[in-house]
């Protein structure tokens, strides 16, 4: 039987569409969850970051800015029309130079051989059909002692599927490091490396 919640909040697996992205990018957003404030304390000028599933930027650019010239952004999502925006949004800001745009496919995020500093999922992981092969790709993308900040929206993606998303994170090897409070969202930070 379905719950109503489910219903309402829209729980069926999806892949968010390109002309509802004003919902998650605009400045009430930002006044409740501010992209700087989120992740200043994760990422170092010259490091490499990849943003997975960015949307239209909402974090992709304030990374670049963090990142400074010598670091890199490297932007991965399935939708084309996605990285269309970002490129026209980071070429605005001035910080296009810094901003891999990535395609992806359903199968594969395409980010073998990267080695990040920090990865950011921020609500867009119950959009992943294979979780197991998606965790095991991030891992592998992820630097010894690098991090990893998964974070989802709590209207839209129940405890128990978070739990079964951090579950499926430490099987692929990442450990939790801390559970940083996020406005809206259930989130955890993982660490790659030993205890």
């Amino acid at each position: 039987m379905i719950k109503i919640g489910s219903i309402i909040f829209w729980r069926k697996q999806h892949v968010c569409p390109r002309w509802l992205c004003f919902t998650f990018d605009n400045w009430i957003r930002r006044r409740i969850q501010n992209p700087d404030r989120i992740i200043k304390n994760y990422i170092r000028t010259g490091d490499t970051v990849v943003d997975i599933g960015p949307g239209i930027g909402f974090f992709t650019i304030p990374i670049a800015r963090r990142v400074g010239t010598n670091g890199q952004v490297i932007a991965v999502d399935i939708q084309k029309e996605m990285l269309t925006a970002i490129s026209k949004r980071a070429d605005r800001a001035g910080v296009a130079q810094r901003i891999t745009l990535q395609p992806a496919s359903t199968t594969s995020l395409n980010i073998a051989g990267i080695r990040a500093d920090f990865i950011l999922a921020f609500w867009m992981i119950h959009e992943v059909t294979d979780q197991e092969k998606f965790f095991t790709q991030l891992f592998a993308a992820t630097k010894d002692d690098g991090k990893f900040l998964l974070a989802e929206p709590k209207l839209h993606v129940s405890q128990q599927q978070f739990q079964n998303e951090v579950l499926t994170a430490k099987n692929a090897g990442f450990r939790e490091a801390e559970r940083p409070a996020i406005s809206l969202s259930h989130s955890i930070l993982f660490v790659k490396g030993r205890p």
